[in-house]
């Protein structure tokens, strides 16, 4: 143990001075310092892999037509001026007027025609399927389209309108077309409010774009410069906070409860539960084995799981519990939460029940070790994996192990590395886990739909999709796949409904909490965050969220001095 103190202290003071050595190059009241998005070394700004990319690449380098405020479920013309749906399988879109790239071109209708015909080229490229729905895209002015759709899917539509990154056409069509998705894309060339500026191992710096076309709509972001830190310790990350040498923390900080008040931190909920709901941790029972392809199996364990405990205890009140269908608490989904549904079908902490399921589905102790057996007589001997060294799930798991025992059933704890996790995640080999890549907040729950119940990967080898669990149910798949061409708003509640009646039956996964979105400001410098009081952005600088809220963000901060 004071080894690891020693060397938490090491890593500190070797940031601590190497902010330092940063702050006389860069004006400290000029720069705004983040972390808890930045896991490597700098070294990708390509906006077509955006998985791979900095965080910031898309969203603060590079745009997407659309920004998305989960806060009151709303879309934020960004590059387009509007949208709209002209009929069924029409999709009309005007830019902005006056909108160019960091080089000085203009940014027109040609660059979004090329963003997508370029994914036509490359099925590579993450949204290249798009082409089995899409029809063409027809150039009225260079400023106003048609995006014409052979079979329309509306819920995924929208997501992608403030997920494709615009790219400039008179840049990539240079590039080899099998090259794109492998370009590390240096020096990139965008059209957004920060311009990449420069890295090391530990850091990217972005610099404000003084000429961004957006300067007279939305105004210039206060911080000339934004430092993004990879930081591998919390407790590191906590430290640099309490010292104003962390502006924002994206991390999850244990601690944070208690220290917030001496210290001034900021977050969005002065008190529990001090963060937004922002994605929701799932425990996934791997279907293909035995016991846990049996519904009444997977009840039982749902029935089974206090979490209570692990919102005490390891998460210091800073998460909620989730619904039975871990069903975010944003407008977006909620409107699709079917309480009747829930009443009838959900679940809530009864070891009780959970015996009571057990019991009558022939799961019995047999020979008197303290276990339950099958109803066939063989024993069951699981595991429950998280990856190490994630401290909060780590410390979970030991609870709902102890919950499983409770009730008999023999689920031990593992903590593979992360390799090991993804692997078994990937390839189905193990028993039970927990993950949320993709349940985090968004402008439909078919984004959560079609990750738990994903239906084109779930017979390979390896599934990258969603549902590790590999769970089969073809009239669950073809629910998911109606609601999302399902543009009317109530009949996409009705199929939502059936949807969720299948889930809560079936239960092959449990949802658990929800996980926060980590914010923690210090306003030594800056002020003015989004907290519950003045709510004008969800508070995120994670990948994939600048134009989720980080972008507003930003453009709301104010320097103190």
């Amino acid at each position: 143990m004071k080894s690891f103190w020693k060397n938490c202290f090491i890593v500190f003071m070797l940031l601590v001075l190497t902010v330092t050595s940063y702050s006389e190059t860069l004006k400290r009241e000029e720069t705004f310092f983040f972390g808890g998005g930045l896991w490597n070394a700098p070294s990708n700004w390509n906006p077509l892999t955006p998985w791979a990319a900095v965080p910031g690449t898309v969203g603060g380098i590079y745009e997407t037509l659309f920004a998305y405020d989960p806060l009151t479920n709303e879309f934020i013309p960004w590059l387009a001026e509007k949208g709209y749906w002209q009929d069924n399988t029409h999709y009309y879109l005007k830019l902005r007027d006056n909108l160019k790239w960091t080089d000085g071109e203009i940014l027109n209708a040609e660059d979004v025609i090329y963003t997508f015909e370029i994914a036509k080229m490359n099925t590579g490229i993450t949204y290249s399927s798009i082409w089995n729905w899409m029809k063409n895209i027809k150039k009225l002015s260079n400023t106003e389209l048609v995006f014409e759709f052979s079979d329309p899917r509306y819920h995924e539509w929208n997501y992608q309108l403030y997920q494709i990154s615009i790219i400039p056409k008179h840049i990539w069509e240079k590039y080899p077309i099998d090259d794109v998705v492998t370009l590390a894309n240096e020096n990139p060339i965008g059209s957004g409010m920060y311009l990449a500026y420069d890295k090391t191992d530990d850091r990217m710096i972005f610099k404000r774009n003084d000429n961004w076309w957006g300067k007279d709509i939305f105004g210039l972001p206060a911080p000339k410069y934004l430092v993004e830190l990879k930081i591998f310790s919390n407790n590191v990350a906590l430290g640099m906070l309490m010292k104003g040498e962390l502006d924002v923390s994206n991390f999850f900080l244990p601690g944070v409860p208690s220290v917030k008040n001496i210290y001034g931190i900021k977050t969005w909920f002065k008190d529990a539960p001090y963060m937004l709901s922002d994605n929701t941790a799932l425990l996934f029972l791997n279907t293909r084995k035995k016991p846990m392809d049996d519904p009444k199996f997977r009840k039982a364990l749902a029935y089974s799981i206090n979490i209570s405990p692990i919102i005490r205890r390891v998460f210091e009140f800073q998460v909620e519990k989730a619904n039975p269908l871990g069903f975010l608490p944003i407008e977006s989904w909620m409107k699709y939460y079917d309480e009747k549904i829930v009443e009838e079908y959900g679940f809530t902490y009864s070891p009780a029940m959970a015996n009571k399921i057990l019991d009558e589905a022939g799961y019995k102790d047999i020979d008197n070790d303290g276990y339950r057996e099958t109803p066939d007589g063989n024993k069951i001997n699981l595991t429950i994996i998280v990856p190490f060294g994630w401290t909060d799930w780590m410390e979970s798991i030991k609870n709902i192990s102890a919950d499983f025992e409770k009730i008999g059933i023999k689920a031990e704890p593992k903590f593979p590395d992360y390799g090991k996790y993804m692997e078994d995640m990937n390839s189905a080999t193990f028993d039970m886990l927990i993950n949320n890549f993709n349940s985090n907040v968004s402008s439909t729950p078919w984004t959560y739909f079609n990750w738990l119940f994903e239906s084109n990967q779930v017979n390979n080898e390896k599934e990258y999709g969603g549902n590790w669990g590999r769970y089969v149910n073809q009239e669950l798949f073809d629910l998911v796949n109606e609601f999302n061409r399902t543009k009317d708003e109530e009949k996409g509640k009705e199929i939502a409904s059936n949807i969720e009646k299948i889930f809560l039956e079936e239960m092959p996964v449990i949802p658990l909490w929800y996980n926060g979105m980590w914010f923690q400001a210090n306003e030594k410098y800056w002020t003015n965050y989004p907290i519950e009081e003045t709510p004008v952005a969800w508070p995120s600088l994670w990948g994939g969220r600048w134009q989720v809220g980080g972008n507003i963000m930003l453009l709301n901060l104010k320097s103190v001095k």
